[in-house]
Order: C-alpha cells, then sequence, then structure tokens
C-alpha cells in the first residue's frame, strides 16, 4: 500500500540532512583513503555515463520492487537505510577524504564538463564508505531477491552496479579502498 511505501521510505530525508550536514563541517580530520595504487588508474570521462546511472538504477528497482515484490522492496528500504546511515555514522567516526582529482579536466568534452558539474557538488570527502558502492551492491541484490537468480533483469542489475562501482574510480570521485 502506498503508506506503507511513505513509511519505508522516510529514512531517505534523514539521511540526506546527515549528508548535506557532513558535506559541509569545516576543520575536520580527515582521513586519506587513496592508496599508490590509484595513480595508475586513468582518467576517463567516459564513466561518468555509467556513474549518473546510480540514481535511476537506485529509483527504478524501487518503483519496480513497489508494483511487483512490495516485501522485496520494504527489504530493499530496510538494506538502503541501514547502510547509507551506518555510512554517514562512519563519516562522522571517521573523515574520509581522497586526493586524486585531476588539477585540470579536458576542455571541449561534454563528459569532462558533466564531471566537473558532479565534483562541484560533491566534494572528495565522506568517500569510505561510498554509498555508490553499497546502494549500487543493494539494488542488484534487491533485483536478484524480487526477480530471482535466473532472470536477465538480475544480470543486467548486477552489470550495471559492477560498471557504477568502477565508474567511481574512473572519474576519480572515490580511491579504490573505497570501492
Amino acid at each position: 500500500p502506498p503508506r506503507q511505501a511513505l513509511r519505508d521510505t522516510l529514512w531517505f530525508p534523514c539521511y540526506l540532512l546527515a549528508y548535506l550536514l557532513l558535506e559541509r563541517l569545516p576543520n575536520r580530520p580527515w582521513h586519506p583513503t587513496q592508496l599508490p595504487l590509484d595513480r595508475l588508474v586513468p582518467f576517463c570521462p567516459w564513466f561518468v555515463i555509467p556513474y549518473c546511472l546510480w540514481y535511476p538504477l537506485l529509483a527504478g528497482t524501487g518503483v519496480w520492487l513497489w508494483l511487483r515484490r512490495p516485501a522485496a522492496f520494504r527489504r530493499y528500504m530496510a538494506f538502503l537505510a541501514a547502510s547509507f546511515l551506518l555510512s554517514a555514522l562512519i563519516w562522522v567516526l571517521f573523515p574520509s577524504i581522497q586526493n586524486l582529482r585531476p588539477a585540470v579536466l579536458p576542455q571541449n568534452s561534454p563528459l569532462a564538463a558533466l564531471v566537473a558539474g558532479l565534483y562541484r557538488l560533491d566534494t572528495p570527502t565522506n568517500v569510505f564508505p561510498s554509498v555508490h558502492v553499497v546502494g549500487s551492491a543493494g539494488a542488484a541484490l534487491a533485483v536478484w531477491d524480487g526477480a530471482g537468480a535466473r532472470s536477465p533483469l538480475t544480470w543486467a542489475a548486477g552489470i550495471l552496479a559492477a560498471l557504477i562501482c568502477l565508474s567511481t574510480v574512473f572519474i576519480k570521485q572515490h580511491a579504490l579502498a573505497d570501492v
């Protein structure tokens, strides 16, 4: 029922508020997460496409489950709530940062411009754990829960989730340790 779905999603505004507050806290003892291996990973603006597909993956999974498998929807919301809010708690206790973003982005590239916009909206702080990674894994597992292991939808969600996780490293939004 719609009321139950609303109750199941009430965690999201709490998480968003925590995220916004933590992004703006000044003078925190940041802990870098990058490894020497991260310097070998090339910046690839094409990966901004799967990175941005995270939003439709999470929302689409939620809508699909809500319409077809309400019990799986409730489990999905419980997983996202627990993992996102736990991530925010970890950010409070262990503020993380990565220093991998390129100083100069390629000029005349619409994808690099999209990455630049992303960088303006989302700082390189509070990166461990990565909610992009946790949310992608949660969505893939929720689709599996709702559709079964043999479903092409499950495989598609799993492949997209893996691409999203990789994308965080290739656009230098997260370090390998964050994934």
